[in-house]
């Protein structure tokens, strides 16, 4: 198709494709291509209504950047990148196919069709857009709650009002969340995390379901075609998904909650040699992937058949700007970094002791205040939870502390001590390099592998839906069935399930560090013993919202938790506990470890009790309390406690928990909680947790209400 449009040398800065007051400015790095095209689209995008724009490197190559400068595109108008480069043998590494039309790794937008249809090969559109002319944040600041503070929900954007009994206006969309807003504020949670949101392809799994045939789908998106583009099928619109992305984010602001980004930078789509050439591949590959440097193979340490080369400069550059674009941008709160532990691999593979990309992340000026959390391992078996990274802002999911949890909860005995140390703050993983509990990220857990109603259910993993002949998924998911796998009418075994539930939720809302829920857990959502659901865009992965009136109890309870966390900040320290000395009385102690009996924890190998005090050590100003919780890992018999001095002056002990009784008498308000008296003995049910608060006699209130209004008189 013939030029129409007037174009000029442009410039090498930014990346990408920008509009200027001269015109649109397109700039791609590619340092071993020799040749360049910018391919444009009209909106009905096929050969003849295509042009191409070449390049001449004497006037628009700086460097290692081609760059040129249009005067004007009408709107709706595409691009894509063409290149070529030496033809040379597979050991060069180099992979130019210029019979590709590549997407640009800068683009903000993508065209792409509706979930689920299908999509033109890889290579053969342009799909890249130029970015919009602004948006109206109608003043949107970050609201930057303390990580302490933070209580962070997880969850998947289509899976979480799909299902019709949402009851969303748009469902499966960046909308429907903000139709959900409300249901959020009233669970509590103070931030949510959004599994991948940048543009991937859903259609690309090869698996079919044993059972119907049907091609199943990427559905967890863990496989970006784009580090910047939000994914335009998650938009009710989807040709401004932008827009609509930020008026999720606005709209949550306003209710007071934070967006955190679970991103995928360690791999791309592009798969092996034997996948589709995209984008990073046929714009220069050895600079974007770790490459075998004998046989030019793909270092495959992500398990998705090739591995981002994260600590080139040029892909540290990406990286870091993409960031930043989502922050500013795009106001996103925070970040969650998948396979962390490949940032800290070198272009070899070999673990870096102090990794530029990881420091680059925690040292930007524009990211500091922003939450940076990895998953700190990878797929070739670097495990690193609590030793990612010495630098104070990282923190981590902390896969022992939901393993920990798992096998004191699934009956193993000696893990009393262990517990104790995650209940604390992981004091063992974090506080060696000044770090605090706010560093570990809590779970039981995540969207990858079991749900908690499922965890109290099943002993096996039940995959065959997956295509793959039940071998794929964790085959050590330390669950157990509480006596039945899967479904079962027995009333017993349900409320063993129930109770186990809760007991869980308890030790994750009340532990030391930063919990998180994953959607649907709060009120029983099943994924019918599917542990690696990455593939199932069904009722398998929906949530179901029937389920929230059905165990509606369930619900209360995981509500009650989280307000009981927000209003006492015993819960949310900022800072380890103090190590216990000789010299330091009990009662300058903020937390005591006792077992069945007052200060005689039990360590043993055969332990499966724990109990501990929790102490408010600030000068009393009536607005908290001290927590007395007892916990019971054995899986068939009750355990007595026996309750010790709560170590507060003027007040008695009222317990407002037990897991093993049926809402609303599992959590009641401490007004018209049952008094327990100090020294007699409490049971817990097997699984079962029960927890004592403090509450100040009304004489000492009273006076405590009148010193309290002297002061301030004073």
């Amino acid at each position: 198709m013939k030029i129409e449009f007037p174009i000029s040398q442009g410039s090498p800065q930014p990346l990408g494709a920008t509009v200027t007051p001269k015109g649109i400015n397109f700039a791609l790095f590619s340092r071993h291509a020799e040749a360049a095209s910018l391919v444009l689209g009209l909106k009905d995008d096929h050969d003849a209504a295509r042009f191409e724009i070449f390049l001449d490197p004497k006037l628009h190559k700086t460097g290692d950047i081609w760059h040129v400068l249009i005067d004007k595109l009408p709107p709706g108008i595409r691009y894509g990148w063409r290149l070529s480069g030496p033809h040379q043998p597979e050991s060069s590494g180099l992979a130019y196919d210029d019979s590709l039309i590549l997407l640009d790794p800068y683009a903000k937008e993508l065209r792409s069709p509706r979930w689920g249809q299908p999509r033109n090969p890889a290579g053969s559109q342009t799909l890249c857009l130029i970015p919009d002319e602004g948006y109206d944040w109608e003043g949107d600041r970050p609201l930057n709650t303390p990580i302490q503070d933070t209580v962070i929900y997880e969850l998947h954007v289509r899976g979480f009002t799909v299902h019709e009994s949402s009851q969303c206006r748009f469902p499966g969309s960046f909308r429907g969340i903000i139709e959900k807003i409300p249901y959020l504020q009233e669970l509590g949670i103070t931030a949510v995390e959004l599994m991948p949101v940048t543009e991937f392809d859903e259609t690309d799994c090869v698996f079919h379901n044993p059972s119907t045939g049907e091609q199943l789908k990427n559905y967890w998106g863990y496989s970006p075609l784009s580090f910047f583009a939000p994914k335009a099928a998650y938009s009710s619109d989807s040709s401004h998904p932008l827009r609509e992305f930020r008026d999720m984010v606005k709209a949550l602001h306003r209710a007071g909650i934070e967006v955190i980004l679970d991103i995928v930078y360690n791999h791309t789509a592009e798969g092996g040699w034997d996948g589709p050439t995209s984008s990073f591949r046929g714009i220069d590959n050895p600079i974007y992937y770790l490459l075998d440097p004998w046989t030019r193979a793909y270092l495959n340490f992500s398990g998705c058949g090739n591995t981002c080369n994260c600590n080139h400069p040029i892909v540290r550059s990406l990286i870091m700007d993409a960031l930043r674009w989502w922050v500013i941008d795009m106001h996103v709160d925070g970040f969650r970094f998948d396979l962390a532990s490949i940032l800290g691999r070198d272009q070899q593979g070999h673990v870096l002791s102090n990794p530029p990309v990881v420091e680059m992340i925690a040292e930007d000026p524009v990211l500091a205040d922003t939450k940076i959390i990895a998953e700190a391992w990878d797929a070739a078996g670097l495990y690193q939870v609590g030793n990612f990274s010495d630098h104070h802002r990282w923190a981590e999911w902390n896969g022992k502390f939901r393993d920990d949890v798992r096998r004191f909860m699934n009956g193993t005995p000696g893990l009393s001590g262990a517990l104790a140390t995650r209940i604390a703050g992981s004091s063992d993983l974090y506080q060696h390099n000044g770090r605090r509990p706010c560093n570990s990220i809590n779970f039981i857990t995540s969207h990858d592998g079991f749900t908690l109603a499922d965890l109290v259910s099943y002993n096996e993993k039940h995959n065959l839906a997956n295509g793959e002949e039940n071998r794929d998924g964790d085959n050590h998911s330390l669950s157990w069935n509480s006596g039945c796998e899967g479904p079962t009418d027995d009333p017993l075994i349900q409320q063993l399930r129930l109770r186990r539930i809760k007991s869980m939720a308890v030790i994750l809302l009340l532990s030391q560090g930063v919990p998180m829920l994953v959607a649907g857990d709060e009120f029983g959502r099943t994924q019918q013993g599917n542990n690696n659901a990455w593939c199932q865009d069904s009722e398998i992965s929906w949530l179901d919202w029937r389920l929230a009136e059905k165990n509606k109890g369930q619900l209360r309870f995981f509500q009650k938790l989280i307000r009981l966390r927000r209003d006492h900040a015993i819960f949310r320290r900022a800072e380890f506990f103090e190590i216990s000395s000789p010299d330091r009385p009990p009662s300058s102690q903020e937390i005591i470890w006792h077992g069945k009996e007052p200060g005689r924890p039990d360590w043993s190998s055969g332990s499966r009790t724990l109990a501990f005090l929790l102490k408010d050590l600030v000068p009393d100003d009536g607005t908290d309390a001290n927590f007395f919780v007892m916990l019971n890992g054995q899986t068939d018999e009750a355990v007595f406690f026996t309750v010790p001095d709560s170590g507060r002056p003027h007040s008695v002990w009222r317990k407002i928990i037990d897991t093993a009784l049926r809402s609303p008498a599992d959590f009641t308000e401490l007004a018209t909680a049952k008094q327990v008296a100090i020294g007699s003995q409490v049971s817990v049910a097997p699984m079962g947790c029960v927890v004592l608060q403090t509450e100040v006699l009304p004489e000492a209130n009273s006076k405590l209400r009148k010193t309290l209004k002297q002061r301030k008189a004073g």
